[in-house]
């Protein structure tokens, strides 16, 4: 399901936990509760009808994470059943015995969850403000709809549409249709060749006694894992997860056992899809060992050596040498022996053979041409910074989780990491040559051969086997427990100025001592920027391909080396490098080297990526309401571009005008730096100066200002033939600024309206009752600088279903405006929106981002903190007031793209 989501970075101090966990140790455990064992701050407990849980406390944030993991996946579904895994995921949203109305609750308690389905597990999680009501609202739905979910035929009647329009949705993506092919035609046999989705025909006839059963064998306390992480009392968790799981009763089914065993290819396979599309695909496809084999970890170091980042092997081999805009490699791998996948996006138009044989070969020799010291130590410190970023945030570790349950045990997770630092480039090409071959390819056809390269699937170790030597580290938790309060947040920030950048200094204690950084640059004007076309956007694009330092390689790994995660505008690091890194950073902002062959590297993947979009729907739609509304000359920075018109700037800039436009663009005033974590606000004023201080651009620099202008309702649909999904969007301008009296109201009208989610009446409608669309809602833009706002609205839908979903909106837009809001909505909106951006704001990089934003507006969170309370205010006769003065449905614009051909009904 794709819901709303955030990354959360959460952490605890040493102390309160070693407190936490003494004084919880001293207490009996709750009657049926057994601990099992622990690692690094998680400790498991075992209930008496199976179910395992898993306790993580950190009270760094004011959030907690409600994780529930299902070993069930598409792999376990029969014939016929195909996507049933999947379906059911989305059934457990409709409700169960005592919550009625799942994604309403959800809403009121500005919960973000989510719901994912894979080839070995399902999963369900919840992240919220944490509180004792919230947590054990949490726990006791998921104990309910463990157990009690309606799972209704009428619930599956619309739910099957939508899961359809999800599938068709794919379905668009050359790339997710090849992968797809992909599994298809490398099992004979085994499950793992049917995609998770599932078949269209099984998803429409699947019958709802089917499902019943599927949700009564698997959905039971004995193959399930919960785990809660974050800011709560272990001890009365634990005792309120004994008394409402404890009470489901053990179940007397026995599972069902899984016996096939995909055979050993014997020859190489090849197939092709024919569709249209903008761009050209090139991928193959080779058995590799259950992720429980060690082998499984060595084969994902040659995955990133070849074809992870600039620096990878066919990275150089096909991007550098113009025959490929992009490569990729990553295995999907699982409980049972996988696929490792690697392929190349090429061109339309240009030659595809000789990049499937430079690849092919590359790949299968890479046995004979090991791997370098320099290319095993950039993986192994990759992949050491992304372990580290994820057991630094208890929401991530969370999800990974998940995934190694599905493998037998949750500390697999840890075992998977104790093995990087042994795996030697000898260990890589051996593992390489045993599955990386001719014989165990798809991409071929049958050839009779004589002497047949076969690579026989090692044999998983049993988890016991690889738990026997495990010692796991000492849990390392380090933080404070920061309260979000608007006015915690200027108590704790130094605002300051030095160099001509205006500054916000956070410092805070983090867990692994994170720091995030922001740093905004305003370029030119309205008139100096007339007619730069792609040039500002390419600019930008060049600053991480080199330096007067280091080439692109060099740059990245110099990014690892100081444990920098994002760009030269927005970063995270640690304590200890955030000096260093600042000066990097700044560096490659002042001292790019813009290399020729980079530049015209990115000019053929600009023009790739361009040409992508112009038969998607989505792009299609966009681009055409967007030249609806634009009211700026060709050339202006403000204006809306047609595909040709980017193809043509893009072509037609030049180095020249990239490094001019450097020279003459680029300073940092005005400017805006904000830090926020862990670090010494003292020192950082001082090397701001130092790095920043005379660097001035010569142009002159003004906001880009738009301009509210009423444009006459416009309604169009465009064709995209051979699409299997369609487009919606619509729009209206408002002559609106964030600190009008009637923004505030106008805010929740729209989260009740379709920027809620599941709960808000666009969805509800559209997804939940007529089974429409798969995903949709509302935006509400409103002028910070200016008075150009708009209100927005899009959502897919097959391209039969676009004139249906167009009548339900508008007829959603004439209830609320005739009928009104209630006053239950507008309670559930602002508990929502209340709650949302509390959570947001124990972000650091959201913190960072909004000091930037108030820094330039000249505000402050003071701003925050009473926008909220003209929230809290907003009445019902004002919202109501707002709705009515602001959106008018007969000045809507609307823009449906789809296959038109599959929009009309053949004749019978």
């Amino acid at each position: 399901m794709n819901r709303n989501s955030c990354t959360l970075r959460i952490g605890a101090s040493i102390l309160a936990v070693a407190i936490s966990g003494a004084a919880f140790a001293a207490q009996a455990l709750p009657n049926g509760v057994a601990q099992g064992p622990a690692v690094e701050g998680i400790t498991e407990y075992r209930l008496a009808n199976g179910l395992k849980v898993l306790l993580f406390p950190d009270a760094s944030k004011p959030t907690v994470t409600v994780n529930v993991t299902y070993l069930v996946g598409s792999r376990h579904e029969n014939y016929g059943e195909t996507g049933m895994a999947h379906l059911l995921e989305h059934l457990l949203f409709k409700g169960s015995r005592n919550n009625r109305a799942i994604p309403q609750q959800f809403a009121d308690r500005g919960m973000q969850f989510n719901g994912t389905t894979s080839l070995d597990r399902t999963n369900y999680y919840e992240v919220f403000q944490a509180s004792e009501d919230n947590l054990r609202w949490a726990l006791q739905m998921e104990a309910d709809r463990m157990v009690n979910s309606f799972i209704t035929k009428k619930d599956l009647d619309s739910e099957m549409t939508v899961v359809r329009n999800e599938y068709e949705s794919g379905e668009n993506s050359p790339g997710a249709v090849l992968m797809k092919r992909m599994q298809s035609v490398s099992y004979d046999w085994h499950a793992y060749g049917r995609s998770t989705i599932g078949n269209r025909s099984d998803i429409e006839n699947v019958g709802i006694a089917n499902l019943r059963a599927f949700y009564r064998t698997w959905y039971q306390p004995d193959n399930a894992v919960l785990l809660v992480a974050g800011k709560f009392d272990e001890a009365a968790t634990l005792r309120f997860i004994a008394q409402k799981f404890g009470a489901i009763p053990k179940p007397k089914r026995t599972l069902p056992a899984f016996w096939t065993v995909e055979p050993t290819q014997d020859g190489e396979r090849t197939f092709s899809v024919r569709r249209q599309g903008d761009v050209q695909i090139v991928a193959l496809g080779y058995k590799v060992p259950s992720e429980l084999h060690l082998d499984s970890d060595v084969l994902s170091f040659a995955s990133d050596i070849l074809g992870s980042g600039p620096a990878a092997r066919l990275h150089k081999l096909l991007i550098d040498s113009g025959q490929a805009s992009e490569v990729f490699s990553f295995g999907q791998t699982g409980y049972a022996p996988g696929l490792q996948l690697i392929g190349a996006v090429v061109k339309k138009g240009a030659p595809i053979e000789p990049v499937r044989a430079a690849m092919t070969a590359a790949v299968e020799d890479f046995a004979r041409n090991p791997a370098t010291t320099e290319e095993m130590e950039r993986v192994r410190r990759v992949k050491n910074n992304d372990i580290e970023k994820s057991l630094n945030d208890p929401q991530r570790v969370g999800v990974a989780l998940s995934e190694a349950i599905a493998l037998g045990d949750w500390r697999l997770y840890f075992v998977g990491r104790e093995r990087v630092a042994s795996i030697s480039a000898d260990d890589v090409a051996k593992v390489s040559g045993r599955y990386l071959r001719r014989d165990n390819r798809v991409t071929g056809f049958f050839i009779p051969d004589d002497t047949p390269q076969r690579a026989d699937i090692a044999q998983a170790p049993t988890v016991e086997s690889l738990l026997q030597t495990f010692k796991p580290r000492a849990a390392s938790l380090k933080s404070e427990n920061f309260e979000p309060s608007q006015d915690n947040i200027m108590k704790r920030t130094r605002l300051a100025t030095a160099g001509g950048v205006k500054m916000a200094l956070l410092p805070k204690k983090n867990r692994g001592e994170a720091v995030s950084v922001e740093f905004v640059q305003h370029l030119g004007d309205e008139k100096n920027l007339f007619g730069k076309g792609a040039v500002p956007a390419l600019t930008v694009a060049m600053l991480m391909r080199g330096t007067s330092k280091f080439n692109r390689i060099q740059l990245a790994d110099e990014f690892d080396r100081l444990k920098i995660t994002g760009g030269a505008h927005r970063f995270e690091t640690t304590r200890e490098n955030l000096h260093e890194a600042l000066r990097l950073v700044a560096h490659v902002l002042k001292e790019p080297a813009f290399p020729e062959a980079e530049f015209e590297q990115l000019r053929q993947q600009a023009l790739v990526s361009i040409e992508s979009g112009r038969g998607e729907p989505q792009e299609v739609a966009a681009r055409a309401l967007a030249d609806h509304f634009d009211i700026y000359p060709r050339g202006d920075p403000r204006e809306a571009t047609t595909i040709e018109e980017d193809l043509a700037d893009t072509r037609a800039a030049t180095l020249v005008q990239i490094k001019h436009f450097h020279r003459q663009f680029y300073g940092a005033r005005p400017s805006e730096l904000a830090i926020v974590g862990d670090f010494d606000a003292d020192a950082v004023a001082p090397l701001v100066d130092q790095l920043f201080g005379q660097w001035v651009a010569p142009e002159n620099v003004a906001p880009l200002l738009r301009k509210h202008a009423d444009v006459a309702p416009l309604q169009k649909t465009l064709d995209t033939p051979d699409k299997e999904n369609g487009f919606y969007t619509a729009r209206l301008n408002l002559d609106l600024n964030i600190d009008d009296a009637d923004y505030p109201a106008l805010a929740l009208a729209n989260y009740i309206f379709g920027e809620g989610g599941m709960k808000s009446r666009l969805l509800d409608r559209i997804r939940q009752k007529d089974g429409l669309s798969y995903g949709g809602g509302s935006q509400l833009s409103a002028g910070e600088l200016d008075r150009a706002g708009w209100f927005g609205i899009d959502a897919i839908a097959a391209p039969q279903n676009l004139r249906k979903l167009d009548a339900a909106v508008r007829e959603e837009l004439g209830r609320a405006l005739k009928g009104g809001f209630t006053a239950a909505e507008l309670a559930g909106a602002k508990s929502g929106t209340l709650q949302q951006r509390l959570q947001n704001r124990s972000e650091d990089a959201v913190l960072a981002a909004g000091w930037t934003s108030y820094l330039y507006r000249g505000q402050t969170f003071e701003w925050s903190r009473q926008f909220e309370q003209k929230l809290a205010a907003v009445t019902l006769a004002q919202l109501n007031a707002a709705f009515r003065k602001a959106i008018d449905p007969a000045k809507l614009s609307v823009v449906m793209a789809g296959d038109q051909q599959k929009a009309t009904p053949a004749p019978k």
